[in-house]
């Protein structure tokens, strides 16, 4: 949720990096730590997974801890809750800005400057939603559109490193659009098979395995990177997305039946609604955009995109 955060930051391209490789780093070691004591507490086969903490200090005599383990559970359930809000609401906040829903959603307040709104709808429909949900339902639709997201920001990431529209040539973008359907085709079918009643049998990742390394090598290697960050960017383009596109995939994999139906339901009407009024919306709102950049290039204020790289 750091990355919404950046129009409340004095200086985005420093501060958001800075959060994420900060707030990620200090989870991570957290969570080793956390680990380490339970393991440290309990051996891992005695571990009960409804209750692990509070029935391994139990386990050592400590039966007191249980308490302390359940109010650290609660508070991080609410803190959990209030930070999905807060970003969800600046997500929300973007898509009023895009006319896709009703624009007064897209108001902040005049002297707290927070979407208001926003956070009031956001905050009552997860409200509703959890009401009357059971908590497996939630989980599932929750793994599964963010696993889907994430995968979608990687592939978006190599799309806007290697294309850039009116600039990219006709050979490179052919490549760009076979290594693509080749690393999520491969990432796709290494998590069928893993899930599949073959997956003992290492024929499958013979293939598969190779097959995504050598896409991956090849849209290194044979297309040319279109944009250059301004300050700071993803490293070791295009690895770290690939990787990131195969292991959310492999994750959807593991999930069971029901959570596809709801995601495909879900998605549907979105898609729906998406066609019949926001397409509409949004298309009107980019003509006006692009009315407002012809003015502004008339009157000789700016200069093209400073991330694309020149052409050979």
């Amino acid at each position: 949720m750091v990355a919404t955060m950046a129009e409340e930051t004095r200086d985005p391209a420093r501060d958001i990096p800075l959060g994420l490789v900060a707030s990620m780093s200090a989870i991570t070691a957290v969570y080793c730590a956390m680990s380490l004591a339970l393991v440290m507490l309990q051996r891992y086969d005695r571990l009960d997974p409804d209750a692990a903490y509070a029935v391994a200090f139990a386990s050592v005599g400590m039966g007191w801890a249980r308490y302390v383990v359940a109010a650290g559970a609660l508070k991080g359930m609410t803190t959990g809750l209030l930070v999905g809000a807060l970003g969800q609401a600046r997500y929300t906040t973007q898509i009023a800005r895009a006319h896709m829903i009703p624009p007064f959603l897209a108001l902040v307040h005049p002297r707290t400057r927070t979407p208001v709104h926003a956070t009031i709808l956001v905050t009552a429909c997860s409200a509703c939603v959890a009401f009357f949900s059971s908590l497996d339902v939630l989980a599932s639709v929750s793994s599964i559109s963010t696993l889907f997201i994430f995968m979608l920001l990687a592939l978006a990431l190599l799309v806007r490193r290697y294309y850039v529209r009116d600039a990219t040539p006709a050979p490179a973008l052919r490549k760009l659009s076979l290594l693509l359907a080749l690393i999520v085709g491969s990432s796709v079918a290494l998590s069928a098979y893993w899930n599949s009643s073959y997956s003992d049998r290492w024929a499958g990742y013979a293939v598969l395995v190779p097959l995504w390394l050598a896409s991956t090598l090849a849209l290194a290697v044979l297309v040319p990177q279109q944009r250059a960050p301004k300050v700071w960017g993803v490293p070791l383009v295009p690895w770290l997305p690939s990787l990131s596109i195969a292991m959310n995939l492999f994750l959807m994999g593991s999930l069971g039946y029901a959570a596809y139906i709801r995601f495909a339901i879900c998605t549907a009407v979105m898609v729906v609604y998406y066609g019949l009024f926001a397409l509409h919306a949004t298309y009107d709102m980019a003509h006006q955009e692009d009315k407002f950049a012809e003015s502004k290039d008339d009157e000789g204020v700016g200069d093209g995109d400073p991330d694309v790289l020149p052409r050979n």
